[in-house]
């Protein structure tokens, strides 16, 4: 990586009506609890599915995508230290309606599919184990509960997130242990070998391709943490450290876990879970009963898909706020000044997506609408180098951000067709209605995503 690019001198932090709360260590734990979480109590199964035993190989590289978009994020949060994320990087580097209108568009979709993605992860084997529910259904009524708990209001604190953080850890570390004792322990299905096969019939590099762009979908999340800039203390500084700390430590959980769980059940019987961390933990000298872990994941997914659906609703809630679309959507609930509507709304497309899509399919879509994304954020990075600002901020090696864009037109080649499907008549109703954008209006609309916290 690389160090600060320097100025003569280094202001006193900018003015901002929010406060400054968040220090170099909370945040760390804010982009951690972002990243750590649903994606891998959900989808090992399904990326061994296509990878092979070989899945963890699939996890190094979605790591490797993250750490290189990771760095044009840093650059640009450091150096632009305002709420607005994506769509601010690009009214920046581009100035152009259409396009800064369709990345608010994106980040607001990829927020209910990830919702719908783990709306249909609670409904499945980990819910199960509690008790039986017709899938669809239970997914349906869960993503209507998340609604109604988003329109009564939520006020999370970081140290909040940090406790739910330390406990999605703890069930992780968990899986860690109760693997590695079944290991030692030796019986049963236990195959080290696993972890070096492939999907027969496959090429090694296409198949660890294959499974990494699902991989992704388990370490996205830490670009919602720029959208706290405002209310964290020197910025500047702090931003780097907490963003490569957090997907270092959550990629090696990862590794290891894949590796782990591979080798203690068949890939088979991981790829047929919709639940497949549990197929470890009732496994060897130290199994848990199901539904001890399936709570520990159950918490895990709903907290992931509230966050979802919160920044979702608030970004419609806030383009609707500033003229981009009807008023309507910027109608508030008495009493609880919840954007009651916007949720409603963004609640409603959720669920059907829930209805036309199975696990795997909305979380690729869910990756490609962030890949796309993270593209132009990686060209932003790139554009932006001209403008030149009065403080210090981290440079990302130059070679970075080219390096990234690359490889996500690489995993772009290998995202599943279904998910092109879903995303592009999603992204065809975005540019219908960019048309139909105020001149200006999404200039004052990049903050909106900073809004309520979000989280993937």
């Amino acid at each position: 990586m690389s160090t600060a690019t320097s100025v003569p001198s280094s202001p006193a932090p900018e003015e901002t009506e929010l406060k400054r709360a968040i220090s170099g260590r909370l945040l760390l734990f804010f982009v951690l609890g972002d990243v750590l979480g649903a994606g891998i109590y959900a989808l090992v199964g399904e990326v061994a599915g296509r990878t092979g035993g070989a899945a963890w190989a699939a996890f190094l590289v979605a790591l490797v995508l993250a750490v290189l978009t990771a760095t044009a994020y840093a650059e640009l949060v450091t150096k632009y230290p305002d709420a607005g994320g994506a769509a601010l990087y690009a009214h920046r580097a581009f100035n152009r309606r259409t396009l800064t209108f369709l990345v608010m568009f994106a980040v607001m979709l990829s927020g209910m599919t990830s919702a719908a993605t783990l709306s249909r992860a609670f409904a499945g084997d980990y819910l199960d184990a509690l008790f039986d529910a017709p899938e669809l259904l239970a997914a349906l009524v869960f993503i209507g509960v998340v609604a109604l708990v988003n329109a009564r209001g939520i006020s999370e604190s970081v140290r909040v997130n940090v406790v739910l953080t330390t406990i999605e850890v703890l069930g992780l570390l968990l899986v860690l242990v109760i693997g590695i004792a079944a290991i030692a322990d030796g019986g049963g299905d236990i195959d080290g070998g696993r972890a070096f096969q492939v999907e027969e019939g496959e090429a090694v590099a296409w198949a660890i391709l294959g499974g990494a762009t699902l991989a992704f979908y388990a370490l996205i999340g830490f670009e919602d943490s720029v959208n706290v800039a405002e209310e964290t203390q020197d910025p500047r500084r702090s931003y780097p450290p907490a963003l490569f700390g957090a997907l270092g430590i959550a990629g090696a959980i990862y590794v290891a876990i894949t590796i782990v769980a591979v080798t203690v059940v068949p890939v088979g019987t991981l790829s047929g879970s919709s639940g497949p961390l549990l197929e470890v933990t009732s496994r060897g000298p130290l199994a848990v009963d199901d539904q001890v872990f399936s709570v520990i994941a159950l918490l895990a997914v709903a907290n992931g898909a509230l966050l979802n659906m919160i920044m979702a609703s608030r970004v419609l809630y806030g383009m609707s706020r500033r003229g981009i679309v009807p008023p309507v959507f910027s109608k508030v609930l008495p009493g609880r000044r919840t954007p009651h509507v916007a949720i409603a709304t963004t609640t409603l497309v959720a669920a059907g997506l829930i209805a036309i899509g199975k696990l795997d399919q909305l979380a690729d879509t869910t990756v490609l609408l962030l890949l796309l994304v993270f593209s132009i954020v990686n060209l932003a990075v790139l554009a932006l180098r001209s403008d030149v600002v009065d403080h210090d901020h981290y440079r990302a090696p130059t070679w970075a951000p080219v390096v990234g864009v690359a490889v996500i037109v690489l995993l772009l080649t290998q995202t599943d067709g279904s998910a092109w499907t879903l995303v592009a008549p999603l992204l065809a109703a975005g540019l219908a209605l960019s048309f139909l954008v105020r001149p200006g209006s999404e200039a004052d609309a990049v903050r909106v995503l900073a809004d309520d916290p979000g989280d993937r």
